[in-house]
């Protein structure tokens, strides 16, 4: 009798640290969903390598909490009805949050089956509709600073520097179309009037019927918008027109092989961006600088690539999923809670997360750029 009791209560003993270690191994599962390729690969790629470094640096050190994070790892190709394919299967593999998209176009696809699936979404990208309405956006958050305030950043220029004619050039994509919707409201607010609205489509190769009409207008500066290769060839069409106005391009020119690209016609270009591109130009008491100069050193020594600002969403994201598995666990409505109630210091700024509002960043979390000897450095230095 004694040896069976004994028995059992080793059986038992051996079942209760079976199931404690499982629940010590059992891995974290995070959704990455990025642009890897496609005609916003230059959006994707560097959020892919950012991820893939965090999860390593993660695992390296002992994992969260003693669990794996294991990051489930899919290319949107920058289209979406890929984007919808890859988002279900990601949903499929019961992960708790999903990083992504890296388009707006992309993002805006798939806020019904997050909502649906109650799984939370930390978006790259940037477009206010995103996350407003917060009570249509429930499950969505995102780490790139609204579209209207990198336009309120360029209209506050404008207005310093006493220009009030101008032209503005957009895409014919969710985000070329979602600028041109910010900066059409806008401009009566700052007193500024759009004597040329021209588009182009993503595909496009030369902007010079649209740059003639612009030029013939007779504007003081142009506004150029979207994420497609157009931002290199707009300056570089510019040029051959010598159209000597200011050129303004939106947030998504912040990555330098765009200013690579578009070679001496970037020279002299100005647009807003988060301050990780031009890190090294900030003064030591920013506040930001010592996050930004630690994330560009180990992004830039990893890939042996410029960082960029794309990438830097990626990092905010992920970094604001794994805090919350810290102090939460990855159950999917606890780490919605969690995030909606957060603070935190990251690539593209002070995030101040509330009911009210799921972006967490204002204009601030801008700084206005220019591209200078083929850098990009802080206007004005």
């Amino acid at each position: 009798m004694k040896k069976t009791v004994l028995a059992m209560a080793i059986v038992a003993c051996a079942l209760m640290v079976s199931a404690y270690t499982y629940a010590e191994s059992k891995e974290y599962r995070v959704g990455c969903l990025f642009d890897k390729t496609g005609s916003a690969a230059w959006l994707g790629e560097p959020q892919w390598g950012t991820a893939k470094m965090i999860e390593k640096e993660i695992n390296d050190a002992g994992g969260i909490n003693g669990h794996k994070l294991i990051l489930e790892m899919e290319d949107s190709q920058g289209e979406n009805n890929v984007a919808k394919e890859k988002v279900k299967k990601l949903i499929s593999k019961k992960v708790c949050a999903i990083v992504g998209p890296s388009r707006t176009g992309t993002t805006m696809t798939i806020i019904d089956d997050m909502n649906n699936a109650q799984i939370p979404l930390l978006s790259c990208a940037s477009a206010e509709d995103i996350t407003k309405p917060v009570a249509d956006r429930k499950w969505i958050f995102k780490t790139a600073p609204h579209d209207s305030d990198a336009v309120r950043k360029i209209y506050d220029h404008l207005k310093e520097k006493g220009i009030t004619d101008i032209g503005i050039i957009t895409g014919t994509s969710a985000f070329g179309a979602a600028g041109r919707t910010q900066m059409k409201g806008l401009a009566k607010e700052y007193g500024i009037n759009i004597l040329a609205d021209e588009t182009y489509n993503p595909n496009d190769t030369d902007m010079t019927p649209q740059l003639v009409k612009i030029r013939n207008a007779n504007v003081k500066a142009l506004i150029n918008w979207d994420i497609v290769p157009a931002q290199s060839i707009v300056p570089k069409n510019m040029k051959q027109l010598k159209i000597e106005i200011p050129l303004y391009q939106s947030h998504g020119f912040a990555n330098i092989k765009y200013a690579e690209a578009a070679g001496a016609a970037a020279e002299g270009t100005i647009f807003p961006a988060g301050r990780i591109m031009a890190a090294d130009t900030l003064a030591d008491a920013n506040p930001q600088k010592a996050v930004l100069m630690k994330y560009k050193k180990e992004y830039e020594t990893k890939h042996k690539d410029n960082v960029s600002t794309f990438g830097g969403h990626a990092y905010d994201s992920l970094w604001l999923v794994i805090n919350a598995l810290k102090a939460v666990g990855d159950d999917p409505a606890k780490i919605r809670d969690y995030l909606e109630k957060t603070e935190f210091s990251g690539i593209g700024g002070l995030f101040k997360y509330s009911a009210q509002d799921h972006c967490g960043l204002d204009k601030n979390a801008f700084e206005l750029l220019t591209v200078k000897d083929g850098k990009f450095v802080v206007f004005g230095k």
